[in-house]
């Protein structure tokens, strides 16, 4: 990695804590700048604006990290039933993030989805593709005789992908205690889809 690119990912890590922390809106660039050693000739080297650098963030350290922890996980899965559990489980034990804080995804989805159209499209690709990845597993388990014919893989991908923001959001109120009420309630309704 060159100077210039280890530069430019150090501001999107940086970026990524203190936005993840305070919220996007609450972050400026200076709040980065301050935090981190690159003066802000170097930041508008790499990014004409905090926008620009928002959806860098999303694309570059955000969509990498979700991708492996919420789509890898599903990908040619037979047993949709027993994979998708485990995929939420670790996604919600996962110890990069803070219960306090939630989901960086689902708080950026919040906080700038109906604002700007431009994080708009970054963040639905991201959900677009989860949710896709869950279909495609229930339609796994379906042809491979592990889930009922009549289930609905959009119905259940909007179930899971909501139920998922929501308790993210609940953690943030009443601490990981609730993700172990919402595991095991998900996991009597993934069985009911066998």
């Amino acid at each position: 990695m060159t100077k210039a690119e280890t530069t430019r990912l150090g501001i999107l890590q940086k970026s990524f804590d203190l936005i993840y922390q305070r919220g996007y809106q609450a972050t400026s660039i200076d709040d980065i700048l301050a935090s981190s050693p690159v003066t802000k000739g170097a930041f508008f080297y790499h990014f004409k604006n905090k926008e620009e650098m928002g959806l860098a963030l999303i694309q570059e350290i955000m969509y990498p990290g979700m991708f492996n922890m919420m789509i890898n996980p599903l990908t040619n899965t037979t047993h949709s039933a027993d994979e998708i559990y485990l995929m939420m489980s670790n996604l919600l034990k996962a110890p990069f993030f803070q219960v306090k804080y939630g989901c960086p995804a689902v708080n950026l989805v919040e906080e700038m989805a109906p604002l700007n159209t431009e994080f708009n499209k970054a963040l639905s690709k991201l959900m677009m593709q989860w949710q896709q990845a869950i279909e495609a597993s229930i339609n796994n388990g379906q042809q491979a005789g592990n889930i009922r014919i009549d289930v609905d893989a959009k119905h259940v991908a909007c179930f899971i992908t909501a139920g998922y923001s929501g308790i993210r959001n609940m953690g943030k109120l009443l601490g990981p205690a609730c993700y172990n009420a919402y595991l095991y309630e998900l996991k009597n309704y993934l069985n009911q889809l066998q």
